[in-house]
C-alpha cells in the first residue's frame, strides 16, 4: 500500500497504483492541512468575503457575485457545465492515475476541499471504480477543465464509471457498493477540476511506456546486430567517452553487455569497414532520447506533486491568492519533447528492419522468406513500419506553440499540453508496434544465421519473444503476428522494477 501525503509521489508508485493495481492510504498530517484549508473556507463564507471560485462566477464571470444560498449550486453547475468532453475515453490505466494525482494535489492542503472529498477519492481508487472520461476538449489552462469535470462528476454520482471490464451508470455502482454520493459544497468543485491532472496522467503513463520501450528498443537492436552481424567495435566504452554524453555512454554499455559472448557480432574490418549508421549510431540515437526521457521525468515529478489549482490558500486561510498554477505549458513542453524523443526510436528502427529485409543490403534470404517469389514474407511489415513512422512525424509536430483565447478573452494563452500528451500516447503505441516488427524480422534473421551463436543474453531474450510468435515458415497474417509481439512488449511494463 502506498501512503499519500501530497509531497513525495514517484512515477515508480504510479506504475505500482496504476498498472498493479496498488491500493492507497493518507497520511496524518496531510489530513490535517486538508481540515485546515476547510475551515478557512467556511469561513471566508461564513463573513462574507469575495473570493475568486467560492463565492464568484468563473472565468469571465469572475467579476459575479453569488448569494450565500446559491454557493453549493454553483459548484455543482460548474462541473454540469464544464463536463463536455468528446471523443472516445481515456484508457482505464489513465482514469486511474487521473483520479490519484487530483488525490495527491488535494492532500497538500491549498486547496479547501473537506476531508469526505479526498475520501471519496480514496474508495473509487481502492475499489477500482474509474471515471469515464473523454480525451478531446481540454486546452490545457484553466488546467484539464472538461476531463477533470467527467471526473468530479462521478464523486457526486453523476456520469459513468469502468468497473470490473465494463462501463455502468455511477448511480448503479454507488448502489451495488453502498457508496454515498458526494454532495459538493463552496469551492470544491472547482478544486476538482481546476489543474493539470488529465495531461500530467497521460503523461506518467507515456514516460512508463516509453522508458520500457526505450530499454526494449536496445535488446531488439542488438539481436537486429546479430542478424546483420553488426560490428561490435562501434561500442567501444573509448568512443562515447569521448563525447561525454551520460545516456550515450550507458547505451552503449547496455548494447556491449547484451552481446557479450555473441558469436554473430564481428569485429571492424572482418567483413566490412563499417556499419550503416542506423547499427552503428544506436548509442547516439538511442542516448539522445534518453536525454528527453530524463528532462521529461523531472518534470513529471515536480507536476505530480504540485499544486495546480485556483485560488490557493495559505497560512490557514490568511492568504488566499489567485494565481494561474493550472497553466500547463511546463507539461506541454515537455510531451513534444518526449512525443520527438519517441518518435526517434521508431524511425532507427523501421532503418534496421529495412536492412533485415532488403536482400540489396545483406546476405540474408530476400525479405526473410523461406521461398522468395512465392512467399512474400516481411516485404509488407517493412511497409506497416515505413507508415507507422512517417504517421508518428505528423504527430510530433509540436502543441504546445499553439494557443487559442478563449472564456471571452480571459484566457488568452493556452497550453494545448493535453493535445501534447495524447499525441505523444499515440506515438507511443506506433514506436511500440514498430519494434514488434524489428523484433519478429531479427528473430527470423537469427535464425537464418544460427540461434546457437547468439549471446546467452540475447538467446533468453528470443526464447521469450518466440513464445509470442513462433517461427515464420509460410506466409500468413502477419497483423496478428505484430500485435502478439506489440502485447508481449506492453506487459513487461507491469513488470519492470
Amino acid at each position: 500500500m502506498v501512503q499519500l501525503s501530497g509531497h513525495n509521489l514517484t512515477l515508480e508508485e504510479i506504475r505500482r497504483i496504476g498498472y498493479e493495481g496498488e491500493k492507497v492510504s493518507l497520511h496524518a498530517d496531510s489530513l490535517r492541512k486538508v481540515e485546515e484549508s476547510r475551515a478557512a473556507v467556511e469561513k471566508i463564507v461564513l463573513e462574507k468575503h469575495t473570493v475568486y471560485g467560492i463565492n464568484t462566477g468563473f472565468g469571465k464571470f469572475s467579476d459575479v457575485i453569488i448569494d450565500e444560498e446559491d454557493v453549493n449550486l454553483l459548484q455543482h453547475n460548474l462541473i454540469r457545465s464544464h463536463a463536455c468532453g468528446v471523443g472516445g475515453p481515456f484508457p482505464v490505466i489513465v482514469s486511474r492515475v487521473m483520479l490519484l494525482l487530483r488525490l495527491n494535489a488535494l492532500l497538500k492542503g491549498f486547496s479547501g476541499v473537506r476531508p469526505s472529498i479526498v475520501e471519496m477519492l480514496v474508495t473509487l481508487l481502492n475499489s477500482r471504480i474509474h471515471p469515464v472520461i473523454p480525451q478531446q476538449g481540454s486546452l490545457g489552462a484553466s488546467g484539464d477543465l472538461a476531463p477533470l469535470s467527467h471526473l468530479a462528476l462521478v464523486l457526486t454520482g453523476e456520469g459513468k464509471v469502468h468497473f470490473k471490464g465494463k462501463v455502468w451508470d455511477t448511480k448503479d455502482v454507488f448502489k451495488q457498493r453502498g457508496i454515498t454520493p458526494i454532495g459538493l459544497k463552496a469551492k470544491e468543485g472547482l478544486a476538482l477540476i481546476n489543474g493539470t491532472q488529465a495531461m500530467t496522467a497521460m503523461g506518467a503513463v507515456n514516460w512508463l511506456e516509453a522508458s520500457e520501450l526505450a530499454y526494449q528498443s536496445e535488446w531488439i537492436a542488438a539481436m537486429t546486430m546479430e542478424g546483420l552481424e553488426g560490428i561490435i567495435d562501434a561500442f567501444h566504452p573509448a568512443i562515447h567517452e569521448a563525447r561525454g554524453y551520460p545516456q550515450q555512454i550507458e547505451v552503449a554499455n547496455r548494447v556491449r553487455n547484451i552481446l557479450s559472448g555473441s558469436k554473430l557480432v564481428t569485429r571492424q574490418g572482418e567483413k566490412r569497414v563499417q556499419d550503416a549508421y542506423s547499427l552503428r549510431c544506436i548509442p547516439q540515437v538511442h542516448g539522445a532520447s534518453w536525454q528527453a526521457l530524463d528532462y521529461v521525468k523531472e518534470k513529471l515529478e515536480i507536476e505530480i506533486n504540485a499544486a495546480t489549482d485556483n485560488p490557493l490558500i495559505f497560512h490557514g486561510g490568511a492568504t488566499v491568492v489567485s494565481g494561474g498554477n493550472f497553466h500547463g505549458q511546463p507539461i506541454a513542453i515537455a510531451m513534444d519533447f518526449l512525443k520527438i524523443a519517441a518518435a526517434e526510436f521508431a524511425s532507427i528502427s523501421e532503418r534496421r528492419i529495412e536492412r533485415l529485409v532488403n536482400p540489396q543490403l545483406s546476405d540474408l534470404p530476400p525479405f526473410l522468406s523461406s521461398q522468395p517469389g512465392l512467399q512474400s514474407g516481411a516485404m509488407i511489415m517493412q511497409y506497416c513500419a515505413a507508415s507507422l513512422v512517417s504517421e508518428n512525424k505528423t504527430l510530433a509536430h509540436p502543441a504546445s506553440v499553439d494557443s487559442i483565447p478563449s472564456s471571452a478573452n480571459q484566457e488568452d494563452h493556452v497550453s494545448m499540453g493535453t493535445i501534447a500528451s495524447r499525441h505523444a500516447h499515440a506515438i507511443i503505441q506506433n514506436v511500440r508496434r514498430v519494434l514488434a516488427i524489428e523484433c519478429i524480422c531479427a528473430m527470423e534473421a537469427v535464425r537464418y544465421r544460427g540461434v546457437d551463436k547468439m549471446s546467452p543474453q540475447t538467446r533468453a531474450f528470443y526464447d521469450k519473444a518466440r513464445k509470442a510468435v513462433p517461427q515464420i515458415t509460410a506466409d500468413r497474417v502477419f497483423s496478428e503476428d505484430i500485435e502478439r509481439m506489440a502485447d508481449f512488449l506492453i506487459k513487461s511494463v507491469k513488470k519492470s522494477k
